[in-house]
């Protein structure tokens, strides 16, 4: 009988959940390279001020081949290096292109048809542990999460709905 809690086979890697120093040693990466991006998802929820958990990092890139460049240069800095098994190009052919190292981030060419050209108009820079990094604001979390009526998204967007009523403000439309 197989130790269900024995983890993956000998030789086989998997990813962790991902935490904020994480998130902020990668941010610090892709600044360094001068990548253009934007946290979305579950981590932006979180700084938003709501009290969840996240399984992945989710960015929003320029998915033009000098950013791409950058943003692979920059995800290097993980210690299984996965990004070396993608190709130029890719992030520009896949709507999300998936890089399953010791943490999983998720590089998106678009959040419920946002591109990173407009999502960079509507972000909030947050100094987490020295690094600042570009966050998603609610509003732009509420037009990314509003379309997709997924069972997941239910939570984040009832929190959205009482961060904008406890400013007097209506979700956009």
């Amino acid at each position: 009988m197989a130790n269900e809690d024995a983890g993956p086979p000998s030789g086989e890697l998997e990813s962790r959940t991902p935490t904020e120093a994480d998130l902020v040693s990668l941010c610090r990466h892709l600044n360094a390279e001068r990548a253009k991006y934007v946290v979305v998802g579950g981590f932006a929820m979180i700084h938003a001020g709501h009290a969840r958990t996240t399984m992945d990092l989710d960015l929003l890139i320029a998915t033009d081949a000098d950013n791409e460049a950058r943003v692979f240069r920059a995800l290097e800095s993980l210690p299984d290096k996965a990004v070396l098994q993608l190709h130029p190009g890719e992030t520009a052919k896949y709507r999300v292109v998936r890089v399953a190292d010791e943490i999983v981030v998720d590089l998106m060419q678009l959040a419920c048809d946002v591109d990173y050209g407009e999502a960079a108009k509507h972000t909030i820079i947050r100094d987490v542990g020295g690094v600042p990094i570009p966050f998603a604001s609610p509003q732009l979390l509420w037009r990314m999460k509003k379309p997709t009526h997924r069972a997941k998204d239910e939570g984040d967007l009832f929190f959205l709905a009482e961060w904008f009523q406890q400013r007097g403000e209506n979700p956009p439309s």
